[in-house]
């Protein structure tokens, strides 16, 4: 059984217990590569060795060389920059902090630098410092300052690091990927000529600070990481991530949050902090062609989903050259700021919530008070909240005053709700206990004849862009419907008892199949679900075989490409004799 807890380990620390009480934060990418936005001798860079031509990687992707790169500073002049505007926007739509990109791979500072004159206040016309201003802005209207500094990868000055093509980030030779003879140079001075340098200026000339944001630690090793988290000490109140050194080994110099880039994770980091950061497009940095936005409704519910495992959501925007946010970014900023303005208390300083999974929404916790937060809400006025065993004191419907009724119940606490949803996006109900409360959903195991049953009502499903799969219906004829998106996954929890092989099977309807990929923890197999059942009648596929140890194990699907409309009822693993 799990019980809320009064504090976790990591908000016990003073230095990063605003970090998770603040839950929400603003990714800024700006830089040079706005002038271009996307395109380079009018060609779109669509396409590229990394990110699928990202707008802030179009120097590499397009292998402008150095020197014509660095031309773009003489028509950089973003007369529209506001940055009170900019925070305000922020603090508008939710956000309790920024983590604005000082430096990125291409090499230009968004501040003024006396280790390189390739900054914004020397080399461009618009002669400002924008990050002072920030910085001010930022301590005017209350908003927490955080900086993102490329520190290892940098395009433009001799002996920076260039990822090699089709390499992983992490590691290897800072020299692989070079294109241009200009980037030629040793490494380790420029590590000690411009980033160390540059990272002692922002550490010292901006007050307080309080991220500062690793990334792509091409060619580090942990002898130059341990140089570099040297400065840490002028800050030490600093909550760093964890990308100054390898992120996918641990290590001593992990910091204090991990980093999940563009997806959620199933089941949120057990001992870590962390920070999903994602974008409102396709790009980080500004691509004028980019035009594939994310509702404001999927963006409310991504924060709900990821303050429900414990973690901050860093949503980006991209500024073009003129210094403006885009209106499409600000106005879903500001759609999902109305709903986050009404309901923040069941966001800001919560923990994650006690239950394994909810089949109609997500939840968060507060102390002796459980935030309900439901996306599918009942049309019969009876809402179910399974596997909850302590008494409910009050229930309420937040922002509400009326008091719902409840029954205390073998399978858990039955709320009698409005038949209609007070929230379209996602209606909150507020539960009050007089102690700690308690909720008791074991994990799925294998029955007598060795079957462990994972049935679409504790599914959690994540869905991709523009995505609507959800559980539909009820009893034995719910299923997981509107699974119709590639990208879209669904995760399961549960536990073997004993190392064993075992068969995967799904009970699915679909008239086309399409490509799958089935993951357990290290295992991960890519396959093809077979048209089954059509649009209405449910039949097993079989999927894959697996070796599975003892233990609790997560395991996903996710649609792959020429997906077609799937429903699915449950997903069976036997084990093999």
């Amino acid at each position: 059984m799990a019980a809320a807890p009064d504090a976790s380990a990591a908000t016990e620390d003073s230095r990063t217990a605003w970090f998770t009480a603040a839950r929400y934060g603003m990714f800024i990418h700006w830089g040079l590569f706005a002038v271009p936005a996307g395109s380079y001798r009018g060609e779109k860079i669509d396409r590229g060795t990394h990110g699928n031509g990202l707008g802030e990687w179009i120097m590499f992707n397009a292998k402008i060389p150095v020197e014509e790169y660095a031309s773009y500073a003489e028509r950089f002049n973003p007369v529209e920059f506001d940055a009170d505007a900019w925070v305000r926007l922020a603090k508008d739509a939710g956000m309790k902090y920024i983590v604005v990109t000082t430096k990125h791979h291409e090499g230009f500072a968004m501040f003024r630098s006396e280790a390189s004159s390739f900054n914004i206040v020397d080399a461009t016309p618009f002669k400002r410092d924008v990050l002072r201003e920030l910085a001010d802005a930022c301590a005017r209207h209350g908003l927490r300052l955080g900086l993102y500094y490329s520190h290892a990868q940098d395009w433009h000055h001799p002996g920076g690091a260039v990822r090699t093509e089709g390499k992983p980030m992490a590691g290897g030779d800072p020299a692989g990927g070079r294109w241009d003879p200009a980037q030629d140079g040793d490494f380790d001075e420029y590590l000690d000529h411009v980033s160390a340098p540059q990272i002692r200026e922002l550490l010292t000339n901006y007050g307080h600070i309080s991220i500062l944001w690793w990334d792509t630690p091409v060619g580090m090793t942990p002898e130059r990481a341990g140089r570099m988290a040297e400065l840490l000490k002028l800050q030490p109140h600093l909550v760093t991530n964890n990308r100054l050194l390898n992120p996918r080994v641990p290590n001593a110099f992990s910091g204090d949050t991990e980093t999940p880039e563009q997806f959620i994770p199933a089941t949120g980091f057990k001992d870590r902090l962390f920070e999903v950061c994602m974008t409102m497009n396709d790009t980080w940095g500004y691509k004028a062609h980019d035009q594939n936005w994310k509702p404001a409704e999927d963006i409310t519910r991504k924060l709900i989903d990821i303050a429900s495992k414990g973690g901050n959501f860093l949503l980006n925007v991209g500024p073009d050259a003129s210094g403006a946010i885009p209106g499409p970014s600000v106005e879903r900023l500001r759609e999902s700021g109305r709903w986050i303005q009404a309901h923040g208390e069941s966001i800001y300083g919560t923990t994650a919530s006690l239950f394994r999974r909810l089949p109609w929404g997500r939840s968060t916790t507060k102390g002796k008070m459980i935030y309900l937060h439901v996306f599918d809400w009942p049309s019969d006025g009876r809402l179910l909240v399974p596997g909850l065993k302590t008494p409910v004191r009050r229930a309420q419907v937040l922002g509400q005053p009326r008091t719902l009724a409840n029954e205390l119940m073998a399978e858990g606490v039955l709320l009698t709700v409005p038949d209609r949803a007070p929230n379209p996006v996602a209606s909150v109900v507020k539960l009050e206990f007089d102690s700690p409360p308690i909720v008791d959903q074991p994990l799925p195991e294998p029955n007598a004849r060795g079957v462990v049953q994972l049935p679409a009502t504790i599914a959690a499903i994540v869905n991709a862009y523009d995505g609507n799969a959800r559980v539909v219906g009820a009893g034995e004829q719910t299923f997981i419907g509107g699974w119709d998106r590639e990208g879209t996954t669904l995760n399961w929890e549960f536990r073997t008892t004993e190392a064993a092989r075992f068969l995967v099977e799904a009970e699915v309807a679909s008239t086309g199949g399409g490509a799958l990929s089935l993951r357990v923890g290290e295992q991960k197999r890519e396959t093809h679900l077979s048209p089954a059942g059509g649009a209405g009648e449910f039949a097993f596929v079989t999927l894959d075989e697996i070796e599975l140890a003892a233990g609790e194990h997560v395991l996903e699907l996710r649609s792959g490409k020429e997906w077609s409309d799937t429903r699915l009822r449950t997903v069976r693993l036997t084990k093999s004799p």
